[in-house]
Order: C-alpha cells, then sequence, then structure tokens
C-alpha cells in the first residue's frame, strides 16, 4: 500500500529470488495478502468477497452453459430446456448462474451503500469510487443481455421496451436503437448480439474489478471512523492496521459460508422464487404478457424510468424549454441514467469535512430515509404504471434526486458533527479495551 510503512517481500532461495527478478508475481501476491488493514472494520466490509465469489461463480458457470446454448430464436428455448433436462449437473448450473446474477446485485447493492454511509467515495478515493460505479452500470448491461437470452416472454418483451428507449433520444435515438437490435425489430440479429455481449462483458468485468482493487490498495481501505491510517513510521502505522491475512481473510471468509448456505438453500429449494413464471413460455411477438416487468435488481430505475409521465410539471417544463425535443419519453430515460450518475457524482456533491456517517447525526436520518426509498421504488417497479403507484413513483424519485443533489450540498454547510477519534487506533480501543483495562471499572488495589 503506497504510503503506508510496512514489511514487503523478500525472496530467500536462490529459485525465489530468480523468479522475482524475472516475474515478481510471488511479491505481488504476498504484498495483497499482507497489505496493511484497518482494524476497525466491521462486517459491513464482507461484500467484496462475496462480490469475487460472484463474478467467479457467474464466469465459471456461463462458459459451461455457453457450450450448451444455441443463440438462435427457434432454437434458443429448446436449448435452454435442452440444458435442463439432458445436460448432466444442467438444471443446477443454470440455477446456479440465474440465482448467482441475484447474489451479485444483492452484494453490490450493500457494497455501494456502505460507501455511501461511510463516506468512501471521499477524497482521495473518488477514482476507486468512480471505477466502482462504472463495474455497477457494466453489471446492469450484463445481467439485461442475460436476461434476453432464455428467450422466454419476460425476456423478449423486456429486451423490447428497454431497446425503444434508446429510440427516444432525439435525432439519432433510431439508428442507435437499429444498430443495437441488428434490424427494425427484437429478433435473431439481436439475440446474437446480446449472446456475444454477455460472454464478453464479464471479462472486462475482471479487468476493470483488478483496476478498482488495485485503486483502494493505493490510497488504502477507508474505515467506520473515516479517520485515515498513521503514516509517520511503520510502528504508528501497526498500532491502526493488521495484516489483510490472516485476520481479514479468516472473517471474510467466515462470512462467505454464511452467505453461501443461504444463497445454496434457495437455488437446491426455491430456485425460481426471484424469477418470472412468464418467462417459462416461449418468446411470442404477437401476445404480449399483461404486466412487463424487468428482474427485481432493475426495479428501482424502472421506477424511476415510469415515474416521469407527460403530465409532470417538469417534463412540461423541459418540453416547453427545448421545443418538444424533451418528451416523456426521454425525460424517463434521462432520470434513469441520471439516478446512476448523482451517485457517481457523490465525491463532489457532499460538502462535509467529516469523511464517516458515524459521526453526522442529521446525515444519519437523511440516509436511512435513502435506504428506504430504495427499496420503496423497488417495490413501485413492480407494480401497474397506474394510481397511486405513479404518484408514489414520483415522490419516492424526487426523493432520490433530493438527497445527492440538494440534501447532501446543504448538510455539509449546516450539520455540526460529533467529535471524531484521532486514530483508527483509539476507536479500535473504545471497543475492545487492551487486556488489563476494566471497561467503566477501576482496577482493585492491593489494599483491596
Amino acid at each position: 500500500m503506497a504510503g503506508i510503512p510496512h514489511d514487503h517481500y523478500e525472496p530467500v532461495t536462490q529459485g525465489e529470488k530468480w523468479l522475482h527478478r524475472r516475474l515478481p508475481v510471488v511479491g505481488l501476491l504476498y504484498d495483497t495478502l499482507m497489505i496493511p488493514t484497518p482494524k476497525n472494520l466491521n462486517w459491513m466490509w464482507i461484500w467484496g468477497i462475496v462480490l469475487t465469489f460472484c463474478l467467479a461463480l457467474q464466469i465459471v458457470t456461463g462458459i459451461v452453459l455457453a457450450m450448451h446454448y444455441t443463440p438462435h430464436v427457434d432454437l434458443a428455448f429448446a436449448s435452454v430446456e435442452h440444458i435442463m433436462r439432458n445436460v448432466n449437473g444442467g438444471h443446477m448450473l443454470r440455477y446456479l448462474h440465474q440465482n448467482g446474477a441475484s447474489l451479485f446485485f444483492i452484494a453490490v447493492y450493500a457494497h455501494i451503500f456502505r460507501g455511501l454511509y461511510y463516506g468512501s467515495y471521499k477524497e482521495p478515493r473518488e477514482v476507486t469510487w468512480i471505477i466502482g460505479i462504472l463495474i455497477f452500470v457494466l453489471m446492469m448491461g450484463t445481467a439485461f443481455m442475460g436476461y434476453v437470452l432464455p428467450w422466454g416472454q419476460m425476456s423478449f418483451w423486456g429486451a423490447t421496451v428497454i431497446t425503444g428507449l434508446f429510440g427516444a433520444i432525439p435525432f439519432v435515438g433510431e439508428a442507435i436503437q437499429t444498430w443495437l437490435l441488428g434490424g427494425p425489430a427484437v429478433d435473431n440479429a439481436t439475440l446474437n448480439r446480446f449472446f456475444s455481449l454477455h460472454y464478453l462483458l464479464p471479462f472486462v468485468i475482471a479487468g476493470l474489478v483488478i483496476v478498482h482493487i488495485w485503486a483502494f490498495h493505493t490510497t488504502g481501505n477507508n474505515n467506520p471512523t473515516g479517520v485515515e491510517v498513521r503514516r509517520g513510521s511503520k510502528e504508528e502505522a501497526e498500532r491502526d492496521t493488521v495484516p489483510f491475512w490472516p485476520y481479514y481473510v479468516i472473517k471474510d471468509l467466515f462470512a462467505l459460508a454464511i452467505i453461501l448456505a443461504i444463497f445454496f438453500a434457495i437455488v437446491g429449494f426455491m430456485p425460481n422464487y426471484l424469477g418470472h413464471p412468464d418467462n417459462y413460455i416461449e418468446a411470442n411477438p404477437l401476445v404480449t404478457p399483461a404486466h412487463i416487468v424487468p428482474e427485481w435488481y432493475f426495479l428501482p430505475f424502472y421506477a424511476i424510468l415510469r415515474a416521469f409521465t407527460s403530465d409532470v410539471w417538469i417534463v412540461i417544463a423541459a418540453n416547453f424549454l427545448t421545443g418538444g425535443i424533451i418528451d416523456a419519453k426521454f425525460f424517463g430515460v434521462l432520470a434513469m441514467f441520471g439516478a446512476i450518475a448523482v451517485m457517481a457524482l457523490a465525491p463532489w456533491l457532499d460538502t462535509s469535512s467529516v469523511r464517516s456517517g458515524k459521526y453526522r447525526p442529521q446525515f444519519k436520518w437523511w440516509f436511512w430515509l435513502l435506504v428506504i426509498d430504495f427499496f420503496v421504488l423497488m417495490w413501485l417497479g413492480a407494480m401497474p404504471a397506474e394510481e397511486p403507484y405513479a404518484t408514489f413513483s414520483l415522490i419516492a424519485s424526487a426523493y432520490w434526486f433530493a438527497y445527492f443533489l440538494v440534501i447532501l450540498p446543504l448538510l455539509g454547510v449546516m450539520e455540526k458533527p460529533l467529535p471524531i477519534p484521532e486514530t483508527i487506533e483509539e476507536d479500535f480501543d473504545a471497543h475492545y479495551p487492551p487486556k488489563g483495562e476494566a471497561s467503566g471499572a477501576a482496577a482493585p488495589t492491593p489494599a483491596e
């Protein structure tokens, strides 16, 4: 970790020295495992290993599934059924891949909200945060294209609705939509393109994950206090940190084991719980489902997309000021992508000098309201586009943008934070007093 004094790998044997001079891979692994890590990290720092596991699971199961899948509109649905019925272990591979996507998004949402609460986006970690949001966007694109591949009813109509959004872009929308689909409508060319990109993008994500890890290894891990590790000397740094191995490796593996126990129980006993039954009906362009909904992890942003209808005043104003260029459909697209963009801009929108929400009493209320708002948007995204859900969606969407664009900047000026520990060691000792110190009780005297 740059800037924090610690022991680096030193080759001992002649073989190690020979390899280290030519390819210092052992030294790289050693420095990664033995990296000094703040010793006060809590259980919300477990999601990194869960995300790493999910990425590996999706790539491995995806490669095997691709060996048996046929990306053709006449054969795709039957090939999925072939995987489920005839391939050895095929049903388990597909259910692992299908539910692995859900676990992936559960972990990434927990990871993002942890970062928002503890200020992991603040200086000097802005680039780390931006890379993380980019990974999230690529995850959404990869998951969307993967959902189309089974070629069920919800796959086909979900692709039709979402790709139709690109047609709302003024002047170039139709050309972009045609280029994306490979033709005038969702058809065989679309399926081939989506299959190709769905196979490719996880490897792009893996590359960005390496850069993401490299970035936070350079700046150092954030921690619940938001206080930086002391960098004056090796002794001071060691009082604030512990090596990643074995302390956090064992802790992360323990948390992963618990999460995987729940995950495999879902895969084994209720694998279709988070799916949609219409997707077990082969795609039919002539029959539209009564209620088209995306996968659950897209629902908050889908609710924002649908919230801004033509009778909302801000849409009317935008339409008038742009001479009709920005209509309700295009405004909804801008809002959906804008909901992600404002998260990426959090490092510059949050004006508080205090990093961690742990010491910001007013911030806590607004933040937890944002978390509730996220789940409300998720619920609203699954509801029909009618009243009262339309009004609720508009209110929930308005709060999402207000939190980042109004509340965060104002809190930095108006809020009075609580006292912050001077060092990580001080915070750690407050929770885990050194041996010999009784919490709140005086030490016994010899006379006692």
